[in-house]
């Protein structure tokens, strides 16, 4: 049995894995504790510090695009609804989206954070002007290579988001939700926003990826098999999780439970793993990343996950 060290938030597609119930066949994945995941993708991408590690989607891309040796499989982990993700004042002057054009938006934590990513995106599709948005971010960059545009800066260390929307010096904060403010003066830009978001997936099957899994590459050049030996391991750990869920208390859910039970009353894959099932919002994401100047286009997605996972499905 080869050990291998990996990170990743405990959740319902990946308990029983973590609680070692379940396993890659041949491998044991030793996981760590970070409770602050994002850290650990720092990790990841500075110092390859883990074997295996869940990743946010754009700094993954972004990092293989700077020559990081990581190298992804397709199991998604990790879905989101990004509708309630950009937040005004419920009495400031925005009322439309369009409102935003030429105005300083706040970023929350680096511009290339996948939540952000996905909140501009749904501006962009809104019909904003990303490019004459001033966009004021509150954190660096995981991948150190990459450099912003001209029109991305960041607050003064002695400010918060908050406040320089409460004053504002910023006209609305992509990346963060209402209810993650500390004043209770905020409100979602996009009324109804869970409703619009599951109209989205359900019309235009647009459901943001947010981590996937990846791992070093040296590890998959030593360990070929472990690739679709994970592959496989996630899609039994989902197909258990998706089962189980109609059968638990919803008093045990957390948000993504019933977002995923939800999905599922609806017809729809909440967790769908491999390329081909998710090519339509993969490459929304690589043209919204060229919009937004974070991601160079691609010539496949053969660059993006190992060779032996692209026509996997589950």
């Amino acid at each position: 049995m080869v050990a291998l060290k990996a990170v990743s938030r405990t959740q319902g597609a990946n308990a029983q894995i973590k609680s070692g119930e379940l396993g890659p066949q041949g491998f044991e994945l030793q996981f760590e504790e970070w409770p602050v995941l994002v850290k650990a993708f720092r990790a990841m991408v500075r110092e390859q510090a883990f074997d295996v590690a869940e990743m946010a989607l754009t700094t993954y891309i972004c990092a293989r695009q700077h020559g990081v040796p990581i190298i992804g499989i397709p199991v998604f982990l990790l879905r989101g609804f990004h509708h309630d993700k950009i937040s005004v004042l419920a009495d400031g002057p925005i009322q439309r989206p369009e409102d935003l054009n030429g105005t300083a938006i706040g970023v929350n934590r680096g511009y290339t954070v996948t939540t952000g990513v996905w909140a501009r995106t749904l501006l962009d599709r809104l019909g904003v002007n990303l490019e004459s948005v001033s966009w004021q971010r509150s954190g660096d960059e995981h991948v150190e290579a990459y450099r912003p545009p001209a029109n991305v800066t960041n607050i003064p260390d002695s400010e918060t988001l908050e406040a320089m929307l409460l004053d504002g010096r910023l006209s609305a904060v992509a990346g963060m939700a209402p209810d993650e403010f500390e004043s209770g003066r905020m409100r979602s830009l996009i009324e109804n926003p869970e409703h619009q978001a599951i109209a989205a997936v359900e019309t235009e099957g647009f459901y943001p990826i947010n981590h996937l899994i990846v791992l070093k590459e040296s590890v998959v050049a030593q360990y070929p098999d472990l690739p679709n030996a994970l592959f496989d391991c996630f899609v039994e750990q989902k197909q258990r999780y998706l089962s189980d869920l109609s059968t638990r208390d919803s008093a045990d859910f957390d948000e993504t439970d019933q977002r995923n039970l939800t999905l599922l009353a609806r017809g729809i894959d909440p967790l769908p793993y491999g390329v081909e099932p998710n090519l339509q919002v993969l490459n929304a994401l690589i043209q919204s990343g060229l919009r937004q100047h974070i991601l160079k286009p691609t010539s496949g997605w053969h660059d993006y996950f190992v060779a032996s996972t692209l026509n996997q499905v589950g």
